[in-house]
């Protein structure tokens, strides 16, 4: 049996096309390993603060010296970071805002990039301690960006996910959801098409 932990970071509800992929994976995914473990985060429901000084004071300071908000965020990191840590597969769902991920979902990756805890510092430099797992990220984008400049997600999250050592990671874009007509369907037909191939 293996976990798989899903991060939503659709600011929608109802019409996103993220939202949309994590269900068509869900399905297929239990389908394919029905014994699996499936953990749904949703970062516009229950959104994560951005990093502040209390975060900081919390990883940072003794336990001793640490106010009751120090102690509260450090909490909060601990039960993400634990989350993911135990996850065998990590499902990132981001549609893309101003050419970029949510805020959302910047802020829970602030809180789970944690030195000592999912990468190291070494003499040859950082190492990822993340190794083994898989991760998958779903993207909803209004126009046509993948492999151009102006694709800060893709480029971003593949660093950041090998940072922690999570480097078996597979991209499925929706492209051209707000270009109308054939581009749309083309870019859910697509994405659709990549996630049958997935479980």
């Amino acid at each position: 049996m293996s976990r798989v932990l899903i991060i939503e970071s659709s600011a929608r509800q109802q019409d996103s096309v993220s939202r949309q992929l994590t269900q068509t994976f869900i399905a297929q995914w239990k389908a394919a390993h029905p014994a699996d473990q499936i953990t749904v985060r949703d970062l516009a429901a229950n959104p994560v603060p951005h990093l502040d000084a209390n975060l900081l004071g919390g990883w940072m300071k003794p336990v001793e010296q640490r106010n009751d908000s120090e102690q509260a965020s450090l909490d909060r990191s601990n039960q993400l970071t634990d989350e993911l840590l135990a996850a065998d597969v990590l499902v990132l769902a981001a549609p893309m805002y101003n050419f970029a991920i949510p805020s959302t979902l910047k802020a829970w990756l602030d809180h789970v990039l944690r030195a000592g805890v999912t990468f190291k510092y070494t003499e040859t430099g950082p190492q990822g301690l993340l190794n083994g797992k898989r991760a998958f990220v779903l993207t909803a984008r209004g126009g046509v960006y993948a492999g151009g400049p102006a694709d800060h997600q893709e480029p971003y999250l593949r660093q950041v996910m090998g940072f922690i050592g999570i480097n078996d990671v597979t991209f499925i874009h929706a492209e051209g959801m707000n270009l109308g007509g054939d581009f749309q369907e083309k870019g859910l037909n697509q994405a659709n098409a990549k996630l049958s191939q997935v479980a």
